[in-house]
Formats: structure tokens, C-alpha cells, sequence
């Protein structure tokens, strides 16, 4: 079993969850509706935690402490897909967004709560419960949003064309990819593509939506390969402005 390949795919899924945690906690006291506001807050909360754990695989892997790993690195050092670090924008971003990666980030976590590699399989077992959740939330928006008034379906649908390059992008192969699903740790990005779209287009369909021809997308590649937008290190500089004061402090 080759460990750079776990390690590999653990930062992605890490990277991954920690930055678009940190997005979704900047609409804390700013959400649309209390509700929302309480919403996107705790689902901070829950990616955040979820990173946490797979840096503390990458640890007893031999990488750095999962703090250390998370606030010391330069963005060229993440391994995030662009999409997650795109700032909030208004709400139906944020919300078109949501939809789209959670209902991606179900399907890695239910074909990695198989994975012959058990210390991933543990972990994905554990948290998929919550990201089922996250899901149910986004499709349930979108069903109620995308069907509402005129303004609210050009606004997502806006924002659904903005977002879908970038979507694409999470679904970029690792170099590692044949091997860890040679090796059955993880089915591989072009499996969990093909899930995905049939997941998001049976939500549009039920919405005045309609999904552009994603074969006339051009994907924004680089993000799994330390390849980032603008607004990256920005986010992480203020991320780890805290803990830079004193990394050795005990909370």
C-alpha cells in the first residue's frame, strides 16, 4: 500500500473541508434568516471537526500536528479544489455551492466508508451521518428556492453557472488515482462525477432550473495540485492569525 497516495487523498478531503468550513463560518451573524444563520454555523462546525480527522490520520502518518498542518502552510501547499475557497458572495452562492459539493462530499464518504484501508473507512463510517444532513439541507433549499419567485431563479441559476466550472474541478485525478482504486482504498473521481450528476440533476429537476451542457464546461483544474485562486492565502493569513501569536500555546 502505497502511504504518499493515502496521504494524497487524505489532504484532499482535509484541504477540502477546512476551507469551505471557514467560508461557511463567515455567514455567522450575517445568514439571511435566523434559521440560515444557525444553519451554515453548525455546518462550519461539523467540517471543520471532519478535517480535524483526517489531519489526525495524516498525523499518524508521520505528518505534523493537525494544527500545525492546518495554520502554517501556504496556499500553494493546500490541496483544496478552487470551489471551497471562492469567497461567499450573496446568499445563492453560497447556497449553489452547498449543493454541489455536499452532495459530491456523500458519495466520497459512502464509497470510503468501504475502503480497504481501514483507519479512512472508520472515519468516513463515523461522519457521513452528518454530511447526509448537510445534504438533505442544500437539496431541500434549492427545491423550495428554485421554484419560488422569478428573482430567486434567476439569482441561483446565475449563480449555478458561475459555479459549475469550478464544481467540475473537484473531480480532478490525483496522481495516485488508478492505484487507489486498484488498491480499493477509494473509488475514484470519475466515479463519484458520474453519481454526482445524476444526484444534482434529479434536485434541478424537481426546480425552474436547468443545468447547463457540462461537456461545454471547461473544469477549473490546479487546486488538488496546489494551483489557487486569489483568494486563498488571503483566508488562510486570517485563519492562522491567532495561532501565529504563539504556536506553542495550550488552549
Amino acid at each position: 500500500m502505497n502511504e504518499l497516495a493515502i496521504k494524497d487523498l487524505l489532504y484532499k478531503l482535509a484541504d477540502d473541508q477546512l476551507i469551505l468550513g471557514h467560508r461557511n463560518s463567515e455567514w455567522t451573524g450575517f445568514g439571511p434568516i435566523l434559521e440560515e444563520d444557525i444553519a451554515f454555523s453548525s455546518m462550519a462546525q461539523d467540517k471543520i471537526g471532519h478535517s480535524l480527522a483526517f489531519y489526525t490520520l495524516l498525523h499518524e502518518l508521520g505528518e505534523s500536528e493537525p494544527d500545525t498542518v492546518a495554520f502554517t502552510r501556504n496556499a500553494n501547499q493546500f490541496h483544496n479544489s478552487q470551489l471551497v475557497e471562492l469567497p461567499n458572495g450573496e446568499y445563492d452562492f453560497s447556497l449553489i455551492r452547498h449543493f454541489l459539493y455536499d452532495n459530491a462530499e456523500i458519495i466520497r464518504f459512502e464509497m470510503l466508508a468501504q475502503s480497504s484501508y481501514e483507519p479512512i473507512a472508520k472515519v468516513a463510517t463515523k461522519l457521513k451521518g452528518e454530511v447526509k444532513y448537510h445534504v438533505l439541507h442544500a437539496n431541500t433549499w434549492i427545491k423550495n428556492l428554485g421554484s419560488s419567485t422569478e428573482e430567486a431563479i434567476l439569482r441561483l441559476q446565475s449563480s449555478l453557472t458561475e459555479a459549475l466550472p469550478y464544481a467540475l474541478g473537484m473531480f480532478e485525478h490525483s496522481k495516485y488515482e488508478q492505484e487507489l482504486i486498484d488498491a480499493g482504498i477509494y473509488g475514484g473521481e470519475e466515479a463519484v462525477k458520474i453519481k454526482w450528476l445524476k444526484r444534482i440533476q434529479a434536485v434541478i429537476e424537481q426546480t425552474a432550473l436547468k443545468l447547463p451542457d457540462l461537456e461545454s464546461i471547461a473544469p477549473k483544474f490546479g487546486g488538488r495540485y496546489g494551483e489557487h485562486t486569489e483568494h486563498l492565502q488571503p483566508l488562510l493569513d486570517e485563519m492562522a492569525e491567532v495561532f501565529k501569536i504563539d504556536p506553542t500555546a495550550e488552549w
